[in-house]
């Protein structure tokens, strides 16, 4: 009896991938290259002052971080219930959550923000001015994204992948086109990138409005009051708030630490690898859109073997799909930034290196978390995990203070990362009796296998290759060869082994048909 309605949902998770593959392959082509045009306009020093400056803003959005995290999961919960009408009062009232939010990020960033900036913050007294104009465009822009978010949990929990892959096309091209202007109009180049950056914003936020105003019936706004499903809401969300504090404790915090302790050049090595962070997190996280309303949908409905499949084979997926891009870039850094970047901040390359590293252990447990959010019992949960991640900061400082390297705060991130991975084992076994051996065998181990074989036989064959663009484009295809066989021989299972090669055959005789 679940045969067909799996079948359904398989099919539907592979066409919400494809649309979300098409957007991230073109967003990071247009991504990439832009962020080397505004390098190369704004100079070193206004590109870092722009990304400390913005990760202020950022530093208090964590609290909408967690509000958005309660809005799509209660939404995509009462989906898999099929109650329809919780679905329009959950939209509303947070909708009306995410309105305070935005007043308070505002009254934060006013005060305790603005005293930041001008006192603690280490930038160039000539460009103190300038950064003040990115910061008041900054914190409007942030609370812009604030207000868009039930809209976009919306469009997430009904699967709408299709639009929200066109509206992320259509955002990078405006960017695009914008970056064409800042290179030509006589203005402060950095005050010009924050107001071009706004105008992109407001534009994406009236088109998310209106789709869902039109197309969705229960993503239209109506003001109402219910105190137990506020504060159903904001218990959630309000536990959310540690996991959010950790998180941009560990990205804004360490790049504000950065700041104090090596200045904005540094900052702009850390933006460089953030970008290149970015591009390929596009890879598994696209991925892992298509997924996550499935993994509460299933909860929602009870249906706990399917849920265990679903976490085993988005884990294995999510790391493969990261890895395959992750290890031809690791191999070939440095070549990669120089064709990418005119100008190369010190320590770009290995602070790109360590950020990739970080990420292949973060994929692995992205299924743990969102299945730890479905359950709606999150207070244990995000209280360990935010302890353990909130380290980062603490080592961070020490490093720093006692003049350790920079890029070691990453060596941090990625043993912290690892603890918090197996804590998150340990909690889905005590939460939905996940076994943990089987998380090892189906997921770890595997993994385990495709990075060894894969890594030691394309560094072998990176050895024997020239060091220029040639040899890195033929390391490149290599590596990708190496580690398909990799993930084929031994990364999956006989089961999915014997779907890859019906695939392959159908595929095959689908084209002989054609050509005769």
């Amino acid at each position: 009896m679940t045969e067909q309605p799996n079948i359904s949902n398989n099919k539907r998770i592979a066409k919400n991938t494809l649309y979300l593959y098409f957007r991230m392959l073109f967003t990071m082509g247009v991504s990439l290259y832009t962020s080397r045009v505004v390098l190369a306009t704004l100079g070193v020093e206004d590109y870092g002052i722009y990304n400390v400056v913005g990760g202020v803003v950022v530093l208090f959005s964590f609290i909408n971080s967690a509000m958005a995290s309660a809005t799509q999961r209660f939404l995509s919960f009462e989906l898999g219930r099929n109650d329809i009408n919780e679905v329009k009062r959950i939209f509303s009232m947070s909708m009306t959550v995410h309105f305070c939010i935005a007043m308070l990020i505002i009254v934060l960033g006013e005060t305790f923000g603005l005293w930041f900036l001008n006192t603690q913050m280490n930038i160039p007294e000539c460009r103190m001015m300038a950064a003040n104009w990115v910061y008041q465009i900054s914190i409007i822009t942030t609370c812009i994204g604030i207000i868009q978010t039930p809209y976009n949990a919306s469009i997430i929990a009904y699967e709408k992948m299709s639009f929200y892959a066109y509206v992320g096309i259509v955002e990078v091209v405006l960017k695009l086109l914008l970056v064409f202007l800042l290179v030509h109009i006589a203005f402060d180049k950095l005050k010009l990138f924050s107001l071009m950056v706004f105008a992109v914003c407001i534009m994406v936020f009236g088109a998310y409005k209106v789709y869902c105003n039109k197309t969705l019936t229960t993503s239209r706004y109506n003001f109402f009051w219910d105190k137990p499903l506020f504060l159903k809401l904001i218990n959630f969300s309000g536990w959310s708030l540690f996991g959010g504090v950790a998180n941009v404790g560990k990205s804004q915090g360490i790049n504000i630490l950065i700041n104090i302790f090596y200045g904005v050049t540094v900052n702009a090595a850390v933006a460089i690898s953030n970008q290149v962070m970015g591009a390929i997190h596009g890879f598994t996280s696209n991925f892992q859109t298509a997924f996550n309303p499935q993994i509460v949908k299933l909860y929602a409905q009870d249906n706990r073997n399917a849920l265990l499949n679903m976490i085993y084979r988005t884990s294995r997926y999510s790391f493969f799909l990261l890895f395959v891009i992750s290890l031809p870039v690791l191999l070939n850094t440095d070549i990669i930034l120089q064709i990418w970047l005119k100008t190369i901040p010190e320590y770009s390359g290995i602070f790109t290196q360590l950020n990739i590293v970080y990420m292949l252990v973060n994929c692995i447990s992205s299924p743990m978390w969102m299945t730890a959010a479905a359950t709606g019992d999150i207070k244990k949960y995000q209280i360990i995990i935010s302890a353990i991640l909130l380290l980062n900061v603490l080592f961070s400082y020490i490093l720093l203070k006692f003049h350790i390297a920079p890029y070691s705060v990453l060596i941090v991130s990625v043993a912290i990362e690892f603890i918090g991975m197996f804590y998150r084992i340990w909690f889905l076994r005590e939460k939905i009796q996940m076994p943990s051996i089987d998380f090892f065998k189906k997921v770890l181990l595997k993994l385990s296998f495709v990075v060894i074989i894969s890594v030691l036989l394309a560094y072998y064959i990176k050895t024997l290759l020239p060091d220029n663009l040639l040899g890195a484009f033929v390391s490149i295809i290599s590596t990708v060869v190496i580690i398909a066989i990799s993930i084929y021989a031994v990364g999956i299972e006989s089961r999915e082994r014997y779907l890859v090669i019906k695939f392959v055959k159908n595929k095959m005789k689908k084209n002989a048909q054609t050509l005769y």
